[in-house]
This record gives structure tokens, C-alpha cells and sequence, in this order.
């Protein structure tokens, strides 16, 4: 715009210097003497009007292209995604102005994650129902059987029931941890405790369905009064010891905790068979599995908790490749 009024003010005056130069020079009667133009005068006034009207016009006709095409195509993009249709997606040219640019950029990455965020809850439905029919499903079987007189009431029956139960129970719990993380109101009850002792006593609950599974566990804990939410930090290490049993090979199982200055690290290291780099990354997220887990499979929200409860102290969980071919998870937070 400023380009626009500087050329029309230009255009007006110079090209006065140059029509008063010229008819003076060569026709000093057609310029008036009086108040009242000339038609010659009236004719330069009418030519260097329209001249300043069209450049103008040009101008703001492209202006407005460069401005209204990028926010036509926002509007029609946002009418689209309002009837349901989240892959609806904005075109700015290469003519566009930046701050027009940078809202179909904005408008772009905003409809990227509602598409995301839609796609990961359809995925978990389904993920969750699935989680859901078995154990419900053989459930509602042996209790049917039950009332029908078919299972004969048995401890060991019951003992199978309260297996299910505490699974469906745990599944439930992990749920609420990761509704809680992504909400951000995963609560900790902090607390100074000595946090080895925590540790060895989960181990030695763990210990035997650890030994029935053909592990070998090693602890290597410092010891010492450390700041967290034992519970929390019981409930990670359950779901790093439940990954081990149901995707690692038998054999050594190795728990170790550090008491750093500025960092508390609980490193879990099993003998194998490792995990391929494209899942290294993506580990952590719920519902990801390897392609062939040794027993079963689990929940797949395991891990996923573990990062759940890292974030909720202010640190990270995180695995790499170790040594021995094997995996080692790592949790880590402040000190």
C-alpha cells in the first residue's frame, strides 16, 4: 500500500513537471491564466487520474489475491472439517503473503493433530475392546458354567477367576494412569523413603513367577533416603518386570538402582533378544508390541506407565541396546 500511494504521488507530480514543461515550451496558449483549467489541462487531470486508478487498481487486486487465496482456502477447509471431514487441508501459493502463509501453516498443523488425535482414539477403542474380550470373555464362561452346574466349584477354580480379575484389575489401573498423564493431573504422593528397600521387597514378591518363567535375578541397589512416590516407583518396576517375562528370553535379569547427585536411575536389563531399531523409538507408546512376544503379550500399556510415572517425577524413561545383546529400561528423574 505504501508502494501503491508513493506511485501514484509520484506519477501525479512528475508527470505535471513534464506536461506544463512540454506545452509551455511549445504551446504556451493552451494553459490557462485563469482559475479554470484547460481542456488540455482537464485532459492531463482525467489521464493521470484513471493512470493513478488503474496502477491502484492492479495493485490491490493482487494484494487481495495474495491475502484471500490462502484465506478462501482456510474458510473452505474449516467448513469441511466443521461436516467431519478432519483430512481437509489449506493451499497457500507461492504469491501468498507470510502472515497469510504462517495461518495456513498454523491452520495445517492444527488439523494434522485433530486428524492424529481422532485416528489414536478410534485405535485405542478398538485396542481397548480388545484388551477387554478375553478375560471378560472367559469370565462370563466359567461363571456361566458355574450357575449352570457345568465347572464344579473348585479353589482352583476360583484361584482362575481371581487370576482374570486381578488382570482385568491392572488393566483398569493403567488406563486411569495414562488418562491421568495425558490430562496432566497424574498425582504423586512424594515422600522420603528408602527406596532400595521398596525395591527388594517388590523383587522378592516378584521372585517367584520371575523363576517359574526361567530368569535368574540379580539386584545391585544403593542404598540411601531418596524423595518420590514408592508406590508410583513400584508400580513401573512391576510393569519392567512383567515386559521381561513376557518378551525376554529366560536367563540372567539384572535390577539395578543408582543414587546420583543430581539423578535417581532404575535400570532393569534383560538377556534378550533385543529390539529392532524402528521400535527402540516407539517402545514406550501404549498398545506397541514386538512382533512375536515369548508369552502372551500382555496389555501393551505397561511401558507405557513406566513413562507415565517418569514424567509425573520430572524425569524420563528411556531403553537401549546393552552389551550383552540384550535390552536395558531405564527410568531416571531428579534427585
Amino acid at each position: 500500500m505504501t508502494v501503491m500511494a508513493f506511485s501514484v504521488v509520484l506519477l501525479s507530480i512528475c508527470g505535471s513537471y513534464v506536461f506544463y514543461a512540454v506545452f509551455l515550451t511549445y504551446s504556451p496558449s493552451s494553459i490557462s491564466d485563469d482559475l479554470l483549467p484547460a481542456p488540455a489541462e482537464v485532459a492531463w487531470m482525467t489521464v493521470t487520474m484513471l493512470a493513478a486508478l488503474l496502477l491502484a487498481a492492479v495493485i490491490a487486486i493482487r494484494l487481495a489475491r495474495r491475502i484471500l487465496t490462502p484465506l478462501n482456502s482456510v474458510a473452505d477447509s474449516l467448513h469441511r472439517m466443521a461436516e467431519g471431514d478432519l483430512s481437509a487441508r489449506a493451499v497457500a501459493d507461492d504469491l501468498s503473503m507470510g502472515e497469510a502463509t504462517r495461518l495456513v501453516a498454523d491452520f495445517n498443523n492444527m488439523a494434522e493433530r485433530l486428524d492424529g488425535m481422532a485416528r489414536e482414539r478410534a485405535f485405542w477403542n478398538a485396542a481397548i475392546a480388545h484388551e477387554l474380550r478375553t478375560p471378560v470373555t472367559v469370565l462370563r464362561g466359567r461363571l456361566q458354567g458355574l450357575a449352570e452346574g457345568v465347572f464344579e466349584p473348585t479353589p482352583a477354580m476360583f484361584a482362575g477367576l481371581l487370576i482374570h480379575m486381578e488382570g482385568l484389575s491392572r488393566l483398569v489401573e493403567d488406563l486411569r494412569v495414562l488418562g491421568l498423564d495425558e490430562s496432566g493431573r497424574l498425582e504423586l504422593r512424594l515422600e522420603q523413603c528408602d527406596l532400595a528397600a521398596e525395591i527388594a521387597a517388590l523383587i522378592n514378591a516378584f521372585e517367584p513367577n520371575l523363576r517359574a518363567a526361567g530368569f535368574v535375578l540379580a539386584q545391585d541397589l544403593d542404598g540411601g533416603e531418596v524423595v518420590c512416590d514408592p508406590m508410583r516407583i513400584r508400580q513401573a518396576l512391576s510393569a519392567l518386570l512383567d515386559n521381561a517375562i513376557h518378551h525376554a528370553e529366560p536367563g540372567a535379569l539384572q535390577v539395578r538402582l543408582r543414587l546420583e547427585d543430581e539423578r535417581i536411575r532404575l535400570q532393569v536389563e534383560d538377556k534378550g533378544p533385543g529390539i529392532p531399531t524402528d521400535l527402540m523409538e516407539c517402545v514406550f507408546d501404549a498398545f506397541r508390541r514386538g512382533a512375536k512376544p515369548r508369552l502372551g503379550g500382555g496389555s501393551g500399556l505397561g511401558l507405557a506407565v513406566v513413562r507415565a510415572i517418569a514424567r509425573a517425577h520430572g524425569g524420563e524413561a528411556a531403553c537401549r541396546a546393552s552389551d550383552s545383546q540384550g535390552t536395558i529400561f531405564e527410568l531416571t528423574w531428579p534427585a
